[in-house]
């Protein structure tokens, strides 16, 4: 930034200041040993967000702690600026050249690599994690090496433009409790969300960042931290932990022309916040530059445990006992943006930092004098020769590459769908991708249609459903390529009940997009949905001929086969989809039902207890998924448990109160009881709700039950 010397020198200052009240962690008592390890990572954080870094915006007194007792980084930077890849980076010590971790979508963790949690396990450690939302759920396959990965953050319809996620109030509850049952040592990894768009806060952080939500979430986050931290201090977990505290991106907040994150590679976006807490050390403030990279071997090096040879890293152990190491002043750190690349084909990003200069690599290259220029405003690749640059680039790319025999290509990727449309990662595999790229596919010129793109989902978002409509059928009126904005209208065209039109758009993506996965299943998803079963079999048939390891499609092509009547075919497809993904609880409730309707068909006892099994799966792992419990009172209805049945229908209602089935279920049970007030309560609700969805008859036979609910007994 502009004023970063100012910054530095300011830091410098409250330094000074902090070391005569601060006397460091090392107390009376003895230290202990092994360290446990505390990995904290907070998505979408800029560090002009915490007052540690800068006082403008937000006052950040918990993170600000961690600062005053440990080495606060000013030059950190992520190799990408997207959640999953990041967070592979940390993990695995290495950066995606090595890992062939991307994108959020279409790429999973290589059981072959080793991550901190596998190493660490192997040395004595306990390892848990904690996540927040859905773009580290387990699917992707940094599981490994982790006796807990809770990332149960519950379940969404595949269409619902919102993601799944969790506050960080509960990510610090569970790993305070988690902690609780350890004993030494141990190694915590604790995500929180929150920051990422959507920005919503809860009060009083709303109210009192109310011109910056994105503030708001960030002093939120601060808040519950420091209840993690006081649980710490209090049981003197602080004296015998090393913590580490980071981001895994920032978010551009409309600068170069970005809303969010994921597109370019700009420092808005892979400046990150470092905060690395030693036991024993002092505070220390580093102006060299650092990445995510050195994370894994400076752990080790702080624990004393040989470091594996695959790290790409420097361990800072030397800098936090405040040396300078000439190492990290000489190397050049890679970084990439290829999430615009494999979701739409457009050229890739690509770059090096070395000292105080910034290099990136597209069809219009760009070159930056961080010193002077940290917020990138001035370009400066016509005065510069960058042939030197892209050589060095070119030399980084080949040292830190794989070596090993199974390429890090797409084959073995799997693509979640639906599930982050909303978070701006609206993702999908592309066939025939172009080798060469020439100025029109350039990120900058293409940045048009990514913020009118964006635009439109802040619209939806809004409640401005039209006007979303509006932008995204004037981009495929421009670009009739453009496969996620078909997608996407036919989602808001749902909202207004327009189920042709959104059937007819998504027939006319698949033909100017015959070959993208996005335009394939959607188009399946609704075709089922307005009852064409076997052109939406065929068409998710197509799908998986692209990519059949995605769990979410099975699922659908499940549903698809369950509502034409194919009950065998149906089971066959949701085994497919748990087999790739276990906890996909949608795909345990949708095998529930079918099983439930196998057994309204052959009697089968055995298909009962199976329906039960799996609705009781889907509820564990989400404890709000209204419409388990409707099922699984359905199934205790037909088993003869009569109360059960009523207790799980209460539960969808109360969770869900337009559940209509489960209204119509109660009323149906409380008759059968002879309980005629409460029957004609839920009956009454259900009528309200659902009865101008009915057929003639189904009208009549709701009408004569409720009448029979007034007469006298």
């Amino acid at each position: 930034m502009k004023h970063f010397k100012k910054i530095f020198l300011l830091f410098l200052l409250i330094q000074i200041l902090r070391t005569a009240f601060f006397s460091v962690v090392a107390e009376a008592s003895p230290k202990k040993n092994p360290l446990n390890v505390l990995l904290i990572t907070i998505d979408t954080l800029r560090p002009d967000r915490l007052s540690c870094y800068s006082e403008k915006h937000v006052h950040t007194p918990n993170i600000d702690s961690l600062a005053d007792r440990g080495t606060l980084f000013l030059k950190a930077f992520a190799h990408t600026p997207t959640t999953l890849p990041s967070h592979t980076n940390i993990l695995l010590g290495t950066t995606p050249i090595h890992h062939g971790v991307h994108d959020n979508q279409n790429f999973i963790v290589r059981e072959e690599f080793m991550t901190l949690a596998e190493y660490l396990k192997g040395n004595g450690y306990a390892t848990g994690a904690v996540v927040g939302a859905f773009p580290l759920d387990s699917r992707f396959g940094l599981t490994q090496g982790f006796d807990l990965y809770d990332d149960n953050y519950g379940s969404k319809n595949y269409q619902e433009f919102s993601y799944v996620e969790r506050p960080a109030e509960v990510v610090v509850k569970n790993s305070i409790a988690w902690i609780a049952e350890q004993s030494s040592p141990w190694f915590l990894w604790a995500h929180c969300f929150d920051p990422h768009q959507q920005y919503n806060p809860p009060e009083p952080f709303m109210t009192r960042y109310k011109e910056s939500p994105y503030n708001g979430e960030v002093a939120y986050v601060d808040h519950e931290l420091g209840k993690l931290l006081t649980y710490l201090m209090k049981n003197r977990l602080v004296e015998n932990t090393l913590i580490v505290f980071t981001g895994d991106h920032g978010e551009s907040l409309g600068q170069h022309g970005e809303s969010t994150h994921g597109y370019f590679a700009y420092n808005s976006t892979i400046w990150i916040p470092l905060i690395i807490i030693s036991p024993g050390m002092k505070s220390v403030i580093v102006d060299q530059n650092v990445c995510h990279v050195d994370i894994f071997p400076t752990v080790c090096d702080v624990l004393g445990l040989e470091k594996p040879d695959f790290l790409q890293g420097i361990s800072l152990a030397p800098v936090l006992k405040g040396k300078r190491d000439n190492r990290l002043s000489s190397r050049a750190i890679y970084f990439e943006s290829l999430y615009p690349f494999y979701s739409r084909g457009w050229a890739p990003l690509s770059g090096i930092i070395q000292k105080n200069t910034k290099y990136i690599n597209s069809p219009i290259p760009e070159f930056y004098d961080l010193k002077e220029d940290f917020d990138e405003v001035k370009n400066l690749a016509e005065q510069e020769k960058l042939d030197a640059y892209q050589s060095d680039l070119e030399k980084l790319i080949e040292a830190q590459s794989y070596s090993g025999k199974t390429s890090a290509s797409q084959k073995i990727d799997r693509e979640a769908l639906e599930k982050l449309r909303s978070l701006g990662y609206i993702s999908s595999p592309q066939t025939g991708k172009k080798s060469e790229f020439a100025t029109e596919d350039d990120l900058k010129v293409l940045l048009p249609y990514q913020n009118r793109l964006q635009k439109a989902m802040g619209a939806f978002h809004s409640g401005r459903v039209d006007e979303g409509i509006a932008i995204l059928e004037k981009i495929i009126q421009e670009r009739k390529d453009f496969d996620q904005a078909y997608a996407y209208l036919a989602t808001l065209l749902k909202v207004k009940k327009d189920y042709k039109g959104a059937v007819e758009i998504l027939r006319e993506g698949y033909k100017n997009c015959p070959t993208s996965y996005k335009v394939i299943t959607t188009f399946g998803i609704f075709l089922t949905e307005v009852r064409e079963y076997d052109a939406a079999i065929h068409i998710l048939q197509e799908g998986l001929k692209l990519i059949d390891y995605d769990p979410d499609i099975w699922n659908y092509l499940g549903v698809a086969y369950w509502r034409k009547g194919e009950l065998d075919h149906a089971l066959e497809a949701f085994h497919e989809s748990l087999e790739l993904d276990i906890n996909y609880s949608i795909a345990l409730n949708n095998t529930g039902s079918v099983y439930l309707s196998r057994f309204l068909k052959t009697k089968d006892q055995g298909d009962l207890q199976n329906a039960i099994t799996n609705f009781q799966k889907a509820i564990g792992l989400d404890p709000g998924y209204a419409s388990a419990y409707n099922g699984l009172g359905a199934a205790y209805s037909r088993a003869g448990n009569v109360e059960g049945a009523i207790v799980s229908w209460k539960k969808a209602v109360e969770i869900n109160p337009d559940l209509g089935f489960a209204l119509y279920n109660l009323g149906l049970a409380f008759l059968r009881k002879g309980d005629k007030e409460k029957a004609l309560d839920y009956l009454s609700r259900y009528k309200q709700k659902e009865y101008q969805r009915l057929s003639p008859k189904e009208k009549e036979k709701l009408d004569a039950l409720i009448q029979s609910c007034r007469q006298r007994q």
